[in-house]
């Protein structure tokens, strides 16, 4: 059927290439290329592959390999659900409109130098290899593809990611590498010239034992608010749990939205795990003096919510042994470790932890750090946020929306209905007659002054710049 389909279209192709009253050459060369151009088209959509405008679908059709012969005006070419176990060298070629690539629920274990060579290239956006088997992320594989933004290699085998496997993809926004068997991963790599636009790094539901914590801190603070590390075999120790706490903090959608997804193991216990979120008592024997000095930036003046915990560093450029710690809460309260009676502590790092913030708990804190030379200070305003003035700060602006709206209709409605309707002009009263000029000019000036006042036009005498009065208006 597709070959009479075929047939039929290069026989019309034929019979409208041909002119005429041509000559017989000409005829001749014109039906050749019309044959060719036949063939071409005829042969561009592979076998039981649907094409339809821009993209090419051939999913769940046992393919073994890529198609030889592939139509160049594809935008997007679905893959999904075949058995492609390596991308060649060239395996894309001719493809130079190429936005979108899907190559999911295969069976890849490779990609040769050069599989997206010749291809679109930099034009391709979204590269799917969800659900395979690869084992390692190479150098080269990527390496033609400057513009990507998306990459999925979520479900894979994937053990380990080579330092430059992501180089060159300077336009990258998302990649997604969770349930992989990743034991470790170049964070290092990751710079802010390199990767400006990275906005999500999966790396959830691996194998990470340790997280490199100055690596971590080191990255652009884009990368670390899109950095999801739930689900790792992570173990259960202070630095691990302090970068977590500050990400807590900073309110990272990666902690507020996977909290009781985040567990670490903790050696010696019967049950392994610990989801150290919901059961943190374990770290309060931590001191957190292993927090780089990145992990305990501090801004100037932090919120939290009512019953919340809130996490203070005291910043400071001394360095040694010999420094002590103390703080001011806002009530004067002198607060030095372990803290106070049990809504403040305080560590030996000079970190003081807000245990459940209360209302009072607003205010100035002060922290003095000081070793045997010299003191530094440094202030931090704490505004606890109450649940109900937030609901009555809301509902008060809605208030105030809906009445200005009631407002303005109830004033479009006046106008439209109560607004006075103009009345027909009166007729002029004329001055009464008399026989003394004078008393004459003295009546009209009367007159004349009256109408002018209920007029709402001014008397076309009005004295006005550039303007003379004209002295005959002056006489009857």
């Amino acid at each position: 059927m597709l070959a009479a389909a075929g047939h039929t279209g290069f026989l019309q192709g034929a019979e409208s290439c041909s002119a005429p009253g041509a000559p017989s050459l000409l005829s001749v060369v014109v039906l050749l290329f019309c044959v060719q151009l036949s063939l071409v088209r005829t042969s561009a959509c592979p076998s039981l592959c649907l094409c339809t405008s821009d993209i090419l679908s051939c999913t769940a059709l046992g393919l073994d390999q890529v198609p030889a012969m592939l139509p160049v005006f594809a935008v997007t070419l679905d893959l999904n659900h075949n058995r492609i176990v390596l991308l060649e060298d060239g395996s894309f070629e001719g493809l130079s409109r190429l936005e979108m690539l899907r190559l999911a629920h295969n069976q890849l274990t490779s990609i040769q130098p050069g599989a997206f060579r010749n291809s679109s290239a930099s034009l391709l956006r979204h590269l799917d290899l969800s659900s395979n088997q690869l084992r390692v992320l190479e150098q080269h594989y990527f390496q033609d593809l400057s513009g990507l933004e998306e990459l999925l290699l979520f479900n894979n085998r994937i053990m380990h990611v080579e330092s430059s496997a992501l180089i060159g993809l300077s336009n990258l926004h998302k990649a997604y590498l969770s349930h992989n068997r990743l034991t470790d991963f170049p964070f290092f790599s990751i710079q802010n010239h390199s990767y400006p636009h990275l906005s999500m790094l999966d790396l959830s539901s691996n194998r990470l034992p340790k997280l490199p914590l100055e690596d971590i801190t080191n990255l652009p603070q884009l990368v670390q608010k899109g950095l999801y590390l739930h689900n790792n075999s992570l173990e259960c120790d202070c630095s691990m749990y302090a970068l977590f706490r500050f990400w807590e903090q900073k309110g990272f959608g990666s902690i507020h939205f996977f909290r009781q997804e985040h567990v670490c193991l903790v050696y010696g216990m019967k049950r392994g795990t610990m989801r150290f979120f919901l059961y943190n008592r374990y770290f309060d024997k931590c001191n957190q003096t292993l927090m780089s000095d990145a992990v305990k930036k501090q801004d100037s003046s932090v919120s939290v919510r009512v019953g919340a915990q809130l996490l203070l560093h005291c910043i400071t450029s001394l360095s040694g042994s010999s420094i002590t710690f103390f703080w001011l809460a806002p009530n004067f309260e002198y607060v030095a470790p372990p803290g106070n009676n049990g809504s403040l502590k305080m560590f030996a790092n000079g970190s003081l932890e807000i245990l459940a913030a209360r209302e009072q708990d607003s205010g100035i804190y002060l922290c003095m750090a000081q070793d045997e030379q010299r003191n530094e200070t440094r202030e931090v305003n704490v505004t606890v946020l109450l649940h109900h003035d937030e609901a009555h700060e809301q509902f008060n602006t809605g208030f105030t929306t809906l009445l200005g709206c009631v407002v303005s209709l109830v004033l479009v409605l006046m106008y439209l209905y109560l607004t006075p309707c103009r009345c027909p002009a009166c007729p002029k009263p004329r001055p009464p007659l008399t026989t003394n000029p004078s008393q004459g000019k003295e009546a009209w000036g009367a007159w004349s002054a009256q109408s002018s006042i209920l007029s709402a036009t001014p008397p076309t005498t009005t004295e006005g710049p550039g303007r003379k009065v004209n002295s005959s208006n002056l006489h009857l």
